[in-house]
């Protein structure tokens, strides 16, 4: 699913969805990041990356596919940067089906790491290429909503989408 990425040269686009804008950044080719707005934090980009309007077409058609209800398993080329086990994670995340959720201590065993579900927790929480990689479907052993990078209003909305509890969504930016 990963593949590798020129990380010499980061290329960045912004595109609106329906939970806010969304920062895709890679090598012009591949993703290595969508980072979205927190009410913690702006979307930031490095002064050294190169802004390029409509860098990730496919990415963006994609999205918007998924937002409107369309797309159900994303299929792009992606290489998030990370240690080996935050990478396992976050493979492990991408065989979570649409529409459907799993707990940390079921992902740590899906990797073989039964005992690791605070470092699966963390892994989670830095995921970095929100929505594809679909670390919003991961919640509480008791079913609760837990920790969302972009927040849990976001991981609310994408789970009510993605169990048809939400009509189609919207990708125009305002």
């Amino acid at each position: 699913m990963f593949v590798t990425a020129d990380d010499t040269t980061k290329i960045y686009d912004i595109v609106g969805s329906p939970i806010g804008d969304l920062v895709l950044a890679g090598d012009g080719t591949v993703l290595t990041g969508l980072y979205m707005e927190t009410d913690q934090a702006r979307i930031r980009t490095d002064p050294a990356w190169t802004h390029r309007s409509g860098a990730y077409p496919e990415v963006a058609a994609q999205l918007a596919a998924y937002f409107a209800g369309d797309l159900h398993t994303f299929d792009l080329p992606l290489a998030p940067q990370g240690t080996e086990f935050q990478r396992a994670v976050w493979s492990a995340l991408t065989d979570i089906p649409y529409g459907r959720t799993t707990t940390y201590a079921r992902l740590a065993a899906d990797i073989d790491r039964p005992t690791a579900i605070r470092a699966v927790g963390a892994a989670n929480g830095r995921n970095p290429i929100a929505v594809i990689i679909p670390c919003h479907r991961v919640i509480g052993t008791d079913g609760s909503l837990t920790g969302y990078g972009g927040g849990l209003p976001r991981k609310r909305t994408l789970l009510d989408l993605e169990s048809g509890q939400l009509g189609a969504m919207s990708t125009n930016r305002e």
